[in-house]
């Protein structure tokens, strides 16, 4: 099959929604189809560039920056982000050829447009790849007030993207009745699990200056994008409490709104047991981690909606137990309790969040074999090919 992928991220990016949608191309590939991926590039030096990486042809089109932006300026260069990969598309060398089926990310929820108009020029079928409920999620965080015009505004964009969907796969089981909520009857809904590939260098060898000040110590890191619906105050607060513990050290590496400001609470703190640093490669992750001993997963507890992070998938390869700290009726809750990969708590309770720390600091044995645990998981759950297998077939279902 012809297919094309469209996302707003891509490597060399190392956010999850990258390495995720990298991992689902050369799957595909693998499985003998034949995927282009578009992609927005805010660093691009022309209006558009392919290259092939890793065995997958890649389009990337120059538009506005959507990272590490104001919000109002995120909006506007979101909304006109499927005109302008469109208009690309169509002036591209791909403009002619026909294609089987087109699946997208989201975020961002404003392709859309782009959808709509390559169905209708194709003919062919579409697969929402849905890893977070935007706005909801924003609202639970207070970022924007509940029907206000923001919101209305946003909700409708949300609305029309999943009408272009002929199947929208969701994180986690509990997100199925919420989404149903605005998608039309006719969308089928399914689980798709997050999915990520084995790290393609070993890991061990690392020279990360973390590991020189946190010698000794018990190292609980935490990987991803730090922003408003991971809390991460929450953590620099468990680093407070736990800052007689000269044996447990926390480092926060990622990129995100609340960095800055992160660090300067850090900093007036005076914290010697908590590092954030900025986001490193996967392979300097991958090394990394290999010194590490615990995973932190970070959701705002006033979420209403619930997610499986791509940060998970990252721990369990690395054979790390979790320390996850999750709104209420998460499904990760479960997910970590019932496959026995480390310790969660429901709610904003700090005193839970520190109980569940210093245990997993002083149970070596716990965590060596809730580490196993995670990596077969990994192995049964969560895998690349599964996930292009899924995808595929939602795009060949009639």
């Amino acid at each position: 099959m012809r297919l094309l992928l469209v996302a707003d991220t891509y490597p060399p990016a190392t956010i999850s929604g990258a390495l995720q949608m990298r991992d689902l191309a050369e799957a595909l590939v693998a499985l003998g189809h034949r995927p282009l991926v578009l992609v927005p590039d805010a660093g691009l030096g022309s209006s558009a560039a392919l290259e092939v990486l890793g065995g997958v042809e890649v389009y990337r089109v120059g538009a506005p920056r959507t990272k590490d932006v104001s919000y109002p300026r995120r909006l506007a260069a979101e909304f006109v982000l499927p005109w302008i990969l469109r208009r690309a598309l169509r002036s591209s060398p791909f403009a002619t050829e026909r294609w089987d089926g087109i699946a997208w990310y989201s975020p961002t929820i404003f392709l859309g447009p782009l959808v709509s108009w390559f169905k209708q020029s194709q003919g062919c079928r579409s697969y929402l790849i849905l890893r977070d409920l935007f706005p909801d999620w924003a609202v639970d965080a207070g970022v924007l007030r509940r029907d206000g015009w923001v919101h209305r505004l946003l909700k409708s964009v949300e609305r029309y993207q999943y009408r272009q969907a002929d199947v929208i796969g969701v994180q986690t089981p509990a997100n199925l009745p919420i989404v149903a909520r605005d998608a039309p009857a006719a969308v089928a809904l399914e689980v798709l699990h997050n999915w990520l590939a084995a790290p393609q260098a070993p890991a061990g060898i690392c020279a990360h200056p973390a590991l020189v000040a946190f010698q000794g110590r018990k190292i609980f890191i935490y990987s991803g994008n730090m922003g408003v619906a991971q809390d991460l105050d929450a953590f620099v607060e468990l680093a407070l409490r736990l800052r007689h513990r000269a044996d447990i050290g926390f480092l926060l590496i990622g990129r995100g709104s609340e960095l800055s400001r992160l660090r300067g609470v850090a900093k007036k703190q005076g914290l010697d047991n908590l590092r954030i640093d900025d986001q490193v490669s996967p392979v300097e992750l991958a090394g990394l981690m290999a010194h590490c001993h615990a995973g932190i997963v970070a959701l705002h507890p006033a979420h209403g909606t619930h997610n499986i992070p791509g940060k998970l998938l990252t721990y369990l390869q690395a054979g790390l137990p979790v320390l996850a700290r999750v709104n209420p009726g998460n499904d990760l809750h479960r997910l970590v309790l019932d496959e026995g990969i480390g310790a969660s708590v429901v709610g904003p309770s700090l005193d839970s969040l520190v109980e569940a720390a210093a245990w997993l600091a002083d149970c070596p044995g716990a965590r060596e074999e809730m580490g196993s645990r995670g990596r077969a998981l990994s192995d049964r759950l969560f895998s690349p090919a599964a996930a292009a297998e899924q995808v595929v077939r939602g795009l060949t279902a009639r």
